[in-house]
């Protein structure tokens, strides 16, 4: 099955991940979703059917009825799938990088890469993240944690974090959506990065010099192995 919308190799190759300690009925449901991920790249969601979900997985109709009632709960899961690998994987690369305005540049960027290299995946993942709030709170875990930083660094000056957050959640997603319908040029990402941090309290000169940085390339899942602590830290730092 030749892929027709597949996902970009930096998250794809996630897909080959086993997760230990997980238990026999939340195994089933990562077989599931990583199956749906193949048929979707394959056929794209309007084209996808349960019963070939199943085959991929290499299980019966029923077992994906007894996880999923709907296909739409299955875009449901395969979006937040994406939506937490896509977070990991900027966490990864965001390794060694101490300065909260820089992470914060990246993470917007890299979530508008995703809509110039796979637009298919970043439009599901919009849609059924307007439906589905543990999405938003899954993406906000991370981005909250650099806005906190930010702002104890004194790079950011924001009226309050609720507002900052609505803000970059707001304008992430219609930007993605816009590189995703074509017609913008390449260093879209950039010039949103520098507008948000700007209205994040930073002076135009220094917002640019950090939008303009160089992204940092994702680390081999390897190299990232050594991650998820550094990870939960900061996970945990957000909800402080």
């Amino acid at each position: 099955m030749a892929p027709s919308i597949p996902l970009p190799a930096a998250l794809a190759e996630s897909l080959v991940l086993t997760r230990p300690g997980l238990l026999k009925r939340e195994r089933t449901r990562l077989q599931l979703v990583q199956a749906a991920i193949t048929v979707f790249s394959a056929r794209g969601y309007a084209g996808a059917t349960v019963q070939e979900i199943a085959a991929v997985a290499g299980m019966t109709t029923g077992t994906v009825y007894n996880h999923f009632k709907t296909k739409e709960e299955v875009a449901s899961a395969v979006a937040l799938w994406l939506a937490d690998t896509l977070c990991q994987r900027i966490s990864d690369s965001q390794q060694g990088v101490a300065e909260g305005a820089q992470r914060m540049a990246i993470g917007i960027q890299r979530y508008i890469w995703l809509a110039q290299e796979s637009p298919a995946w970043a439009l599901l993942m919009l849609d059924v993240s307007a439906a589905a709030p543990a999405l938003v709170l899954e993406i906000q875990h991370y981005a909250l944690a650099d806005m906190r930083l930010a702002i104890r660094q004194k790079s950011f000056r924001v009226p309050s974090e609720a507002a900052a957050m609505d803000v970059l959640s707001g304008s992430v997603s219609q930007a993605m959506r816009s590189v995703a319908m074509g017609g913008l040029p390449a260093h879209h990402g950039r010039d949103v990065a520098t507008c948000l941090l700007r209205a994040f309290g930073m002076e135009a000169g220094a917002a640019r010099d950090v939008a303009c940085r160089p992204l940092p390339p994702f680390p081999t899942l390897a190299d990232a192995s050594v991650a998820p602590a550094a990870r939960a830290s900061r996970r945990n730092k957000s909800n402080g």
